[in-house]
């Protein structure tokens, strides 16, 4: 076991930079919407807010909720198995569609700025990979990832800072202006509301910290401070676990994406160099190529 690890390992590291890229964004996706699906298998009452959005009553909402959860999951495991370009877009659509549900059921705009990973990694992996010129190359299995020229990668690494900025910042004014009721719960699962008189001065103090994160991205996306958004976005989301929050794996998974953003961003960096030096010349990557790839 030990072996093989070391194996898939070593063919990860020595596989081309755009082949890694596709899959951090397909592993990211995935995660995104099977921890989505997984509310609508086991029934979210948060849900019915954003089925009244769209005329829909609670007993009907409650029947659909399954049905959208399975719908979720089957897409999910499909951009693993077979990515197809109008899956890819069918997902940003989707979750674009879904987080703005949030502000037009009286949530304020902040949850949809939070939320531009759910529609911003979809978009990307989609982009990356290309528009297609036809019906066919849009309903045909992906083949091969474009090798990106160093001013695409610069493109692609913008895409990515503006996505974790976004969600830095819309996750910050949650607490700092909404005072969302959430996060002091969350806050309060590993005893940081012990250490302030007024729990709500930690939403101030924790939003105002990540709205300054989300500008210092913008303005110099060092990869120190990617991955230190990568440690970040991992340990608050973890805190749906130690909360004991419904369903709380499937809230860390379905922000795959945030997590995936800063290390496609840091990809992008590689690919930039790699050009401007002119090494590792190459076509198109085949998708079979690296370890298990489906």
């Amino acid at each position: 076991m030990e072996n093989a690890i070391s194996i898939g390992v070593g063919r990860w590291r020595s596989s081309p930079l755009e082949w890694k890229l596709q899959w951090l964004l397909r592993i990211g996706v995935a995660l995104e919407f099977w921890g989505h699906g997984a509310f609508g298998i086991l029934g979210k009452e948060a849900w019915l807010a954003y089925y009244h959005v769209l005329g829909i009553p609670d007993n009907i909402g409650w029947t659909l909720m399954p049905l959208t959860g399975a719908v979720d999951i089957t897409l999910g495991t499909l951009v693993l198995l077979r990515p197809t370009r109008a899956l890819i877009g069918w997902m940003a659509f989707w979750g674009l569609f879904t987080a703005t549900l949030r502000p037009l059921a009286g949530q304020g705009i902040w949850e949809l700025v939070e939320r531009s990973y759910n529609y911003g990694g979809p978009l990307m992996l989609l982009l990356l990979f290309g528009v297609g010129h036809n019906v066919g190359e849009w309903v045909e299995r992906v083949k091969s990832v474009p090798r990106l020229t160093a001013q695409r990668a610069k493109a692609f690494f913008q895409g990515f800072k503006w996505i974790i900025g976004l969600y830095l910042i819309g996750h910050g004014g949650l607490g700092l202006f909404t005072q969302k009721p959430l996060l002091i719960e969350l806050y309060e699962s590993i005893g940081l509301t012990s250490l302030v008189s007024d729990p709500s001065s930690l939403n101030t103090f924790i939003g105002t910290f990540e709205i300054g994160l989300g500008v210092v991205v913008l303005i110099v996306p060092t990869t120190t401070i990617l991955l230190t958004v990568v440690g970040w976005k991992l340990g608050t989301e973890f805190l749906y676990v130690t909360s004991g929050a419904y369903g709380a794996p499937f809230e860390v998974f379905e922000r795959g994406c945030s997590y995936i953003a800063p290390l496609a961003a840091i990809t992008c960096r590689h690919i930039v160099r790699r050009e401007e030096k002119g090494v590792d010349a190459q076509g198109p990557v085949p998708m079979a190529h690296g370890p298990a790839v489906p």
